[in-house]
């Protein structure tokens, strides 16, 4: 049994929804409700043409084959968050997304999971739809952004939000997102290869700077793309932490906290891989492929069986972690 911890999948029902109604969503289409359609947010923001794979479960299937993956835990495509969007207008747009994202996953409930999407402009509404997409469409989790409309995660008012995800026992899956390209890292895919796992970095920084993690002992952050900068650079992390006043920051050093995340295994190199099972431990390690982006993992498990896992861990990273994690998912 091998789980994905980490893909996505955007039913075209939403993309018909939005051409049915756009006003509704606060977003428009500009081309079809499918492959090469873009989606314009009211307040400013289009996104990049939505692309066959994205979109299809047929194909999904085959690639699972061919990646020795057995279940997927499938969130949308983080850039459609719309966290700029007004936030009844942000619940209505995730009601959405979670009522078809829900709907496909029931009818495919052998194979996929889903993580639930909230509206992180308003704390309250994020927590009212993370207990209804657990509650309603059993999500195994929530998904959210590095941040909130340009405010990192851990200096935006989002304490109701974590509380309700202690509360109802589920993780939350933190994802980057980079809708809008940087100049420097608009060209050679650098966007993808160094933006996404800065956003991520900035975003654990305050999550562990500002209390977050030390307000919600029992909060579980599921991190992309094997934590983004931070285990490569938590000596900095820490260097910096010694500068700073007692009270100022988190009550401990930010290493302390590097076991207090989980990690994906979307290193794409084993040697990374297995630094940070020497870091953090194979138990805080999920398989993730981020199906189906043009950066995914194509074969996840030669990646962590190039990283010397024996195949005891190996066991551990491809479905027990996500077990013990991701507690709502099937037995």
């Amino acid at each position: 049994m091998a789980i994905d911890a980490h893909a996505h999948y955007v039913p075209p029902s939403i993309l018909e929804a939005v051409e049915q109604n756009p006003s509704r969503y606060g977003s428009r289409l500009d081309g079809p409700p499918g492959p090469g359609g873009c989606l314009c947010y009211d307040y400013g923001l289009k996104l990049r043409p939505f692309y066959h794979e994205l979109l299809d479960l047929e194909d999904r299937w085959k690639a699972m084959a061919g990646q020795g993956v057995d279940r997927q835990i499938v969130s949308v495509w983080a850039d459609l968050f719309g966290y700029g969007m007004p936030a009844m207008d942000g619940a209505n747009w995730h009601r959405l997304m979670n009522d078809r994202l829900g709907d496909a996953v029931q009818q495919n409930s052998e194979r996929l999971s889903m993580l639930t999407s909230v509206p992180l402009q308003d704390a309250h509404l994020a927590a009212v739809e993370l207990e209804y997409g657990i509650k309603e469409w059993g999500a195994v989790g929530g998904v959210v952004a590095g941040s909130v409309d340009g405010a990192n995660l851990g200096e935006y008012p989002l304490d109701e939000f974590w509380a309700a995800a202690v509360e109802l026992d589920v993780p939350i899956h933190m994802h980057p997102t980079q809708p809008v390209i940087p100049p420097r890292t608009r060209n050679y895919g650098l966007s993808v290869i160094v933006q996404y796992l800065y956003d991520s970095t900035v975003s654990v920084g305050t999550l562990i700077f500002s209390g977050v993690l030390d307000r919600f002992p029992n909060l579980n952050i599921l991190l992309s793309h094997g934590g983004g900068f931070v285990p490569y650079q938590i000596g900095r992390f820490d260097r910096i932490y010694r500068n700073m006043e007692p009270g100022e920051a988190s009550a401990q050093a930010p290493s302390a906290y590097l076991n207090r995340f989980w990690y994906d295994t979307i290193t794409h190199n084993s040697l990374a891989l297995s630094f940070l099972r020497e870091l953090v431990g194979q138990e805080k390690i999920l398989l993730g492929t981020d199906y189906p982006f043009p950066v995914d993992d194509k074969d996840p498990l030669e990646t962590i069986g190039g990283a010397g896992f024996s195949a005891e861990e190996i066991a551990q990273v491809t479905a027990g972690n996500a077990q013990q994690l991701f507690t709502k998912l099937p037995a």
